[in-house]
């Protein structure tokens, strides 16, 4: 087991950060991945010193999903356990997650916890160990995203950085759609679908004086403008510390066109509250995706020239 040699602030236990020699679990708890894919990954986290234990989930598939209801849950819950896995790396997202999240059992994590990795669908864990454990975990870049020829991408290096306890710099440019400001707070939130899917549920995240991510992909306009009411009709979008806009990639506009882009869509649910707001933050469904400290600390610092987050240690 490690031990932690860095901290920072939170509001629970900090999982032990990684070093040489660390055991990588990788799972799929959701959709389908080509074991291929996650191959390429293993060799890329054995490079940088890293040991990787394989779920059965790798590869296989029941339909749309990498196996059964019963089969991801069992693969999920077995890494879960194992007091020698220090961090577990998501395959993939898709959709499945909410699925199984009910049935596992989170009491051997809460004792020795560690790092959970992932993005997407990923949101419903990453909310619920928050939520109901306070421990932190990383949206980072799933297995696909780990290949030979991204080693020396910047973004990728922020999961090392991030898994491993070193401050992380984000690439933040401006946009016309900021709000001005600073910020601290528990960073929280992911994938906007899927923050609007958990209200209400055990996965729901409590964001009063945090401060909010959303991103999200391939959603109608008028869908994205219905899940953010559904945030702000339940109170979420009220008592933030601040709002980080991601990527929102490839929207779509109905044959009568909404009549508003995403940043307007966006604006105008916040635009009564007087938090800092940042637009263009470089995290989700793109190619570049850098990884978040999520359920730790932050500071959010907005001007005219553009944004800066980080961790508060």
């Amino acid at each position: 087991m490690n031990t932690m040699s860095k901290s920072f602030q939170g509001f629970g236990t900090v999982p032990p950060f990684l070093k040489p020699g660390s055991v990588i679990g990788i799972t799929c708890p959701a959709s389908f991945i080509p074991a291929e894919k996650v191959s390429g990954c293993v060799a890329v986290l054995e490079g940088k010193g890293y040991k990787v234990k394989l779920g059965k989930t790798i590869g296989t598939n029941h339909h749309y999903f990498s196996g059964t209801d019963a089969d991801r849950l069992m693969d999920l819950q077995a890494l879960l356990d194992d007091p020698a896995v220090d961090a577990i790396l998501m395959g993939r997202g898709g959709y499945g997650m909410s699925r199984i999240i009910d049935s596992l059992d989170f009491t051997a994590f809460a004792k020795r916890p560690k790092w959970i990795c992932g993005f997407s669908d990923i949101t419903i864990l990453l909310n619920h160990v928050e939520q109901n454990f306070g421990i932190p975990s990383l949206h980072s870049p799933m297995c696909g995203s780990f290949r030979q020829d991204t080693l020396q991408e910047e973004h990728l290096k922020s999961f090392y950085s991030a898994i491993c306890g070193e401050p992380v710099v984000y690439p933040v440019t401006t946009s016309s759609y900021n709000r001005v400001g600073t910020a601290e707070g528990i960073l929280t939130g992911g994938n906007l679908s899927l923050l609007a899917h958990n209200v209400g549920s055990r996965s729901d995240v409590d964001t009063t004086g945090k401060i909010l991510f959303i991103e999200d992909i391939e959603e109608y306009l008028y869908k994205m403008d219905r899940m953010l009411l559904t945030l702000k009709r339940a109170g979420k979008l009220d008592k933030l510390s601040g709002l980080i806009v991601g990527y929102m990639t490839n929207m779509l506009d109905t044959e009568r066109p909404f009549g508003q882009n995403i940043e307007e869509i966006i604006w105008d649910k916040v635009a009564e509250y007087d938090y800092p707001v940042c637009f263009n933050f470089p995290c989700g469904h793109e190619d570049i995706n850098y990884t978040l400290t999520m359920g730790a600390k932050h500071k959010l610092s907005v001007s005219e020239s553009g944004a800066r987050l980080e961790l508060i240690r």
